[in-house]
């Protein structure tokens, strides 16, 4: 197999990993906070406990993210040399601003690991919210270099050089608002349930049975609130893919056929020899309306694209990849729509053993529907890597031995997902321990 192949493998491979540590680590200081908030305005131990906890977590995840991205950031330059040559002075701000958010998130972890009875209760709780700021600040200048990638913009291309680059442009394009928006969102709800589902099995077992309680309320709570915000921002979304990345979109729907008044497409295998999507279930005039506001609005079908010459992506990867994000967010939605029920109607039901099992269930759900998100995203621009500029068979590296990268970062990938299990095994376990109490109301500054 080439060069590109293991490239590509390596790269899809280390994006699908620190993917799930970056909205980790984005989303789970939030919830440590409001459970520190709630500890100190009522006092109660077992919030105490909880933001404890979910502090250690924070920082193991922070610091196994913090290595998966290093890689990736030593990738982009050993794999794809003719990406950077082309866009590292174009897009290298939001890096760099990155850089700045990163080390910010760095310090206000540490203030608040080790700022327990020495800063000031609230200064404490400060530094604490600093650090989920400081890493949606983060994830958001990094989807605005891949924003840019979809919607390239600040630049001018002659003779196959950039001149009269403008950074600020390239860094807010017209895809960044959409793109950031639904990542972030995204973030939050696959975390939230992720969180709450852990928490959940272990009432299943009934260990430590009150801590989970409130870990549980708390994330599905957050969670909630995204999960139905992202119905929001896909609409949004696939307006703006749209307008921006037809191929795209009827890649997405599997919509080989322009027309006026078009069907959306639910299931199905698109098969591109025979030029259309067989066992989908369409739902009639849905699609036109999604992408443009328009029951009648013309959608331009893949056929058309083929025949104008224009490079497709894989068809059937991106089409499969989008039914199992809508799906799984789907589903996160039903979950919610559930736990507002229960919650103001049916209380005492909350911890009903099988609303325990369906949220169990709804763990990974987010996370699948993250990775299957950007693989839509990523392998929906193909084959370009800055779309309509640079192919990514341009990009990759002229160098052999890809199969050895792509080894040696799988093997590193694979440790560092053990040393997570492990150590957050042992968190877990550690919950029933009962530590140090402090007062939140005196005991100091």
């Amino acid at each position: 197999m080439d060069n590109l192949f293991f490239a590509r493998a390596t790269m899809s491979l280390s994006l699908g990993f620190h993917i799930i540590f970056a909205c980790i680590g984005m989303t789970m200081p939030f919830l440590m906070v409001i459970s520190h908030y709630l500890w100190l305005k009522r006092g109660e131990d077992v919030y105490y406990r909880l933001t404890k906890a979910w502090s250690k977590g924070v920082a193991i995840f922070f610091a196994i993210g913090a290595v998966s991205g290093t890689a990736l950031s030593f990738e982009l330059g050993l794999l794809w040399p003719g990406f950077m040559k082309h866009a590292g002075a174009i897009i290298g701000m939001p890096f760099s601003w990155e850089g700045t958010a990163f080390f910010v998130e760095s310090v206000c972890i540490g203030l608040f690991l080790y700022g327990w009875k020495r800063l000031n209760k609230w200064m404490h709780w400060f530094s604490g919210l600093i650090v989920g700021v400081a890493g949606v600040v983060s994830g958001i200048f990094v989807v605005c270099a891949n924003a840019w990638m979809n919607s390239p913009a600040g630049f001018e291309m002659v003779n196959g050089q950039a001149i009269n680059i403008d950074p600020l442009k390239a860094m807010f394009n017209p895809a960044w608002i959409s793109q950031t928006l639904h990542m972030s969102i995204a973030a939050f709800e696959a975390t939230a349930f992720g969180v709450a589902g852990i928490h959940a099995i272990l009432l299943l077992k009934k260990n430590n049975y009150d801590i989970h309680k409130k870990a549980m309320t708390i994330a599905l709570s957050v969670g909630v609130v995204f999960a139905l915000l992202q119905f929001v921002s896909g609409d949004y979304s696939a307006k703006d893919v749209a307008k921006r990345q037809p191929i795209k979109l009827a890649a997405m729907e599997g919509q080989f056929k322009t027309e006026k008044g078009a069907g959306l497409t639910i299931g199905g295998l698109p098969n591109v020899k025979e030029g259309k999507t067989k066992f989908g279930i369409k739902i009639p005039y849905a699609l036109s309306f999604l992408a443009y506001g328009d029951f009648n609005a013309e959608v331009k079908g893949l056929n058309d694209f083929i025949k104008e010459n224009n490079p497709i992506p894989p068809v059937a990867v991106v089409h499969i990849a989008f039914q199992i994000m809508v799906g799984c967010g789907s589903l996160l939605a039903l979950a919610s729509l559930l736990f507002i029920v229960i919650r103001f109607k049916f209380k005492k039901e909350l911890f009903n053993k099988k609303y325990l099992k369906f949220i169990a269930v709804c763990t990974p759900l987010g996370f699948i529907a993250v990775e299957a998100g950007w693989v839509v995203t990523e392998v929906g621009r193909q084959p370009w890597i800055i779309y309509n500029v640079l192919k990514v068979s341009e990009s990759v590296s002229p160098v052999q031995g890809q199969l050895f990268h792509f080894l040696a970062f799988a093997c590193i990938y694979l440790i560092l997902a053990c040393v997570a299990f492990w150590l957050m095994q042992r968190q877990i376990k550690m919950l029933h321990v009962k530590e140090e109490k402090i007062n939140p109301s005196g005991s100091w500054k």
